[in-house]
Order: structure tokens, then sequence, then C-alpha cells
């Protein structure tokens, strides 16, 4: 796994040894940072359910201002952080949380915290074909909490498996959709 793009490109990334971590390929990378175009530059990004920080060091490597990685698992913050220090990436732009997303989530809604971009490619749940979701995407789409924290052109990047049908309700507006084999990334604003 390896920074795809901007001024840490070739940077390579180590992935948790941890069952249930199913890191964002350099592929869908890529492509969703590819549709993002300018996007991160000089954004303030929030990277949820982080597990390797992937997507959130793509941001900085791409001009990002700010990164917060929220992650719940030792491992994958023990990652993150090796991450960051093998690739030398500029530790005054990076925050790193242990906690429980939805938690997180409140917190940085009561301290009016807002961002640009919120990178959000969680654990997959089960295959839901006739019934509503229940994965750990479906529940950040229902925490009303997320929009507030997005400005107000800001834009919510979601991954999910394509088995897992989502639902997208008001207040979110659904910008673009890609689908990359099992994976489905979800373009979203408020």
């Amino acid at each position: 796994m390896r920074i795809v793009g901007g001024r840490y490109t070739g940077i390579v990334l180590r992935a948790p040894k941890s069952q249930g971590v199913r890191p964002t390929t350099d592929r869908v990378r890529e492509a969703v940072f590819n549709q993002l175009a300018a996007r991160p530059n000089e954004a303030r990004v929030l990277d949820l359910f982080s597990g390797s920080g992937a997507l959130g060091l793509e941001a900085l490597s791409r001009g990002a201002a700010h990164v917060d990685f929220v992650e719940k698992s030792t491992t994958c913050l023990d990652c993150i952080r090796r991450n960051v220090r093998t690739g030398r990436f500029p530790a005054d732009r990076i925050r790193i949380r242990q906690a429980c997303v939805f938690k997180t989530l409140r917190d940085l809604a009561d301290g009016s915290e807002t961002f640009d971009l919120i990178l959000a490619d969680p654990p997959y749940g089960p295959k839901t074909a006739s019934q509503r979701s229940e994965s750990l995407s479906q529940q950040l789409l229902d925490d009303s909490l997320l929009t507030r924290l997005l400005i107000e052109d800001g834009l919510l990047v979601l991954g999910h498996a394509t088995r897992d049908r989502v639902r997208i309700d008001r207040p979110w507006i659904l910008r673009r959709q890609r689908r990359y084999g099992d994976a489905t990334v979800e373009f979203l604003a408020v």
C-alpha cells in the first residue's frame, strides 16, 4: 500500500495486522482523490474509522491543511503513528484520537468544530439486499451530528460494501457514486 498522489507519492504505508481491518486499496484511493481533484488542498479533513490512516495521509499528501484521525483500535493507532513517522508527514498538521467515532462526533459537534472534507471507510457490514442496512456506514448517515461537522459546501466521502444497500435520506444529497468491485463510494453533501 502506497501514497498514490501529491507531495508524498510513493511512500509505503503499513496496514495493521488485525482481523477486520480492510485498508482502502490504492486503486480505490486513487480513484476517490481523482474525483475530489483540488478539494483536499488547504482543507480541514476528518478521517473516521482511520485504520491504517491511508485516506487521511493521502489527503495530507495532496495539500490538506490539517487531518484529524479517529480510531478506536490501539493496533490501528500504532500503525497510523508509524506511518506518520516513517513517511515523515508533518506532525503539526495531524491530530490522532483514540475514541469511538460516534462519541467523537458528539465531542466535535459540541466544540463547534467543522471540516471541509470527511472521509469514512468503516468495516463492512452484512449483506442487506432486502432490508435497511445496519452497517457502520448507515449509522454514520443516520447520525445527525455528522451533518453539523461539515462546512456549507463540505463533502462526505463514504465507503461501504456494494452488497450493503445503505439508504441515503435527507438532509444528505448524493453528488456522485462510484463502484469498484465490492467497494462503493458515495460523495455526499448537505
